[in-house]
């Protein structure tokens, strides 16, 4: 047993401590970024790395995939957000433009296709990639989508990440990572109480103060 699968059991599930402690990572950053502190970015840059050794344990390789994708565009958050800071103590948010939501849905709806297919072929032809592919994309591309959107402030991002979480909930239980399952229920209220603070502070015109942190 490594430490990516040292865990404990539960009402007689198996839960992972990497699987856990990235999780609690993950709902830390959703409720960091409700109140749009820098810190949302290291917080989910450390939940990756952590979820990523679940994923790769467990043999959800598509699940790996994407903890890969969310390190590199916490890097991408951090530095949009920071330089959104960098004349005022608070993030402006905005909703997305009819381009910017049409570009979001059709780069969405595109990519979960091709990345479906690449997971079916790689599957068939080398290795199992996914045991599920058409929704492990669908996560994936999700995913990736709602944490641009997010990296650039747009309001929109909380509802692409329901879109996301009513497919994560099943596929997470039945690929054995239980937390993650959970989780994925409890970002549903917390994408709500999300959409609902920044509507109300781009409406205000008004933001809350936020922490700020000095990247290396």
């Amino acid at each position: 047993m490594t430490w990516a699968t040292a865990g404990f059991d539960l009402f007689g599930q198996h839960v992972v401590w990497a699987d856990l402690a990235g999780n609690l990572c993950a709902l830390a950053t959703v409720v960091l970024a409700i109140r749009r502190t820098i810190w949302t970015w290291p917080v989910q840059l450390t939940g990756a790395v952590l979820l990523f050794a679940a994923s790769i344990s467990a043999h959800i390789t598509g699940n790996a995939l994407k903890q890969v994708m969310f390190g590199a565009l916490a890097v991408y958050g951090w530095w949009k957000w920071s330089r959104g800071m960098r004349e005022r103590r608070t993030l402006a948010v905005r909703p997305g433009t009819t381009r910017e939501r049409t570009a979001l849905i059709g780069v969405m709806v595109a990519a979960t296709f091709v990345v479906a297919l690449v997971f079916h072929l790689v599957n068939e032809n080398l290795f199992e990639i996914s045991w599920n592919p058409l929704p492990d994309a669908y996560i994936f591309v999700g995913s990736a989508v709602a944490t641009f959107a997010q990296g650039r402030a747009l309001i929109d991002f909380w509802w692409i990440w329901v879109l996301v979480d009513v497919v994560g909930v099943p596929l997470a239980f039945g690929g054995g990572l239980v937390v993650s399952g959970i989780v994925y229920g409890v970002f549903l209220v917390l994408v709500a109480v999300g959409f609902i603070t920044w509507m109300r502070e781009y409406r205000a015109g008004t933001a809350a103060p936020v922490d700020k942190v000095v990247s290396a």
